[in-house]
């Protein structure tokens, strides 16, 4: 989840009969959807024995210090790690994992019945997931083809809030919400929700 610390673990499983020492080169960096990179973020290099038919755990801790200022909108981070066998000329591994990090800093409360031309309340609740306060905090609310821009009170660390939004459906049918939650940490956190219109 966005904002809190990641960890990693990589499983080396050694097949064979015979001991093996094997070299692990380990990095981390803020991605695109493209995959291009756009930060190294972590680097580490570990060994590990394996006797006969053993496996080993390597555990991989990327703190929220680490990523957080890199992180793109597209909240991607990619781990490689490449594994040498030692003694064994030549002989590499190459294993590859893309993060996406998830939003739960918008939540949506609609009531139970909404009623074409009667107006309706909404209950829209934001977060801050971070260790660190933010400021400059702005809720973008898309709703009928138009876009309303609050302006909200800076967010403690870890703080939720919460705010109500009061609308009146001009038609029956599926309508669907959007709420776009940015601030001076990070931006683009996205909510929606579709609210059935009933007729009166």
């Amino acid at each position: 989840v966005f904002g809190k610390d990641i960890t990693l673990i990589l499983i080396l499983n050694n097949l064979s009969f015979d001991h093996k020492s094997v070299k692990v080169d380990m990095s981390a960096s803020t991605i695109l959807y493209t995959r291009r990179a756009v930060a190294e973020i972590l680097k580490a290099t570990t060994s590990v024995d394996l006797g006969s038919k053993q496996g080993k755990h390597i555990r991989l801790k990327i703190p929220y210090s680490y990523y957080g200022k890199y992180l793109t909108t597209d909240k991607r981070i990619q781990v490689t790690a490449l594994c040498e066998v030692l003694n064994m000329h030549g002989v590499k591994l190459l294993v590859e994992k893309t993060i996406i990090l998830e939003d739960t800093n918008i939540i949506i409360k609609i009531p139970r019945r909404v009623v074409v031309n009667k107006a309706v309340t909404l209950e829209i609740s934001y977060a801050n997931p971070l260790p660190e306060p933010v400021n400059r905090c702005i809720l973008l609310v898309t709703l009928m083809n138009q876009q309303v821009k609050i302006h909200l009170a800076r967010l403690a660390p870890k703080e939720r809030s919460k705010i109500y939004f009061e609308f009146t459906p001009r038609r029956t049918g599926p309508l669907q919400l959007q709420v776009d939650f940015s601030c001076d940490k990070f931006s683009h956190v996205k909510g929606f929700v579709t609210i059935a219109v009933a007729p009166a």
